[in-house]
């Protein structure tokens, strides 16, 4: 496995400001997986536009979601990286941990990238005392798990339900022996999966001498319509992990 470190810019930075947060409800020209489906991107910290620009490439609409009242209608939620304390604590402040929480029992697909996976499993390692998760995912998830910032590493991943290349493959992994192009993952202070539940699938794992696991690092989970993973699939350009999301979506509960 091919593994280069960089010096990545930290990507849990609020967004609020951005110019593409303006705007509450957004969408796309490119033909969408199906009609009139809306997702939420939680705009709380984190590479919230960078979502939101993934996801309208898809065809979906888009809805930034900072009040408890945006969380109505939904087709799905994002959950962006950032730093997880500090999002549980802004959650926690905006009334919103309850109602996410009953959402995401009633089957709400939802998307974490690396705190967004920390926030939807059910037990946080190595972190605050009083530091919130949302219980979606039945895994217990260890944070800063591969390091500090100077640490942050990118490799090619194999990624379970991953069958085809890039819609874009400059610049983007090949395909080796017939196998669909490996994911190019970014990650960034990243969490790992050290317990996983029944019911739950694992989607990928890295190679890490520290997990005391031979097959590697569990970095990529679902759990029916949850998926939860370690990197930052945000800042690559490659939009195969929006798209295994939005096939949760387009078969969840609630789709026709």
């Amino acid at each position: 496995m091919r593994v280069r470190r960089v010096g990545l810019q930290d990507a849990t930075g609020q967004r609020a400001g951005d110019p593409a947060d303006t705007a509450e409800v957004t969408g796309s020209a490119v033909s969408a997986p199906a009609p009139h489906t809306l997702i939420g991107v939680l705009a709380v910290q984190g590479g919230v536009s960078e979502h939101e620009r993934a996801l309208r490439s898809l065809g979906v609409e888009t809805r930034l979601v900072r009040r408890r009242s945006q969380l109505n209608g939904l087709d799905g939620l994002v959950l962006p990286g950032g730093e997880s304390t500090t999002m549980s604590k802004l959650l926690e402040i905006s009334g919103m941990i309850g109602p996410l929480r009953g959402l995401l029992a009633e089957g709400l697909p939802a998307f974490g990238t690396c705190a967004g996976l920390i926030m939807l499993g059910s037990e946080i390692l190595d972190t605050r005392e009083d530091a919130l998760c949302l219980g979606a995912l039945d895994v217990s998830v260890r944070r800063n798990a591969f390091g500090r910032q100077v640490d942050s590493f990118e490799t090619d991943l194999q990624v379970t339900g991953i069958t085809d290349v890039p819609a874009d493959p400059a610049d983007l992994p090949a395909p080796v022996a017939g196998r669909p192009a490996p994911v190019h993952a970014v990650f960034i202070r990243a969490p790992r999966v050290e317990r996983v539940g029944e019911g739950v699938e694992v989607l990928a794992r890295v190679d890490d001498r520290t997990a005391g696991v031979s097959d590697g690092a569990v970095v990529a989970v679902r759990q029916g319509s949850v998926l939860g993973i370690s990197f930052h699939p945000e800042l690559t350009g490659d939009t195969r992990m929006h798209r295994l999301f939005l096939e949760s979506v387009a078969s969840g509960p609630g789709s026709a």
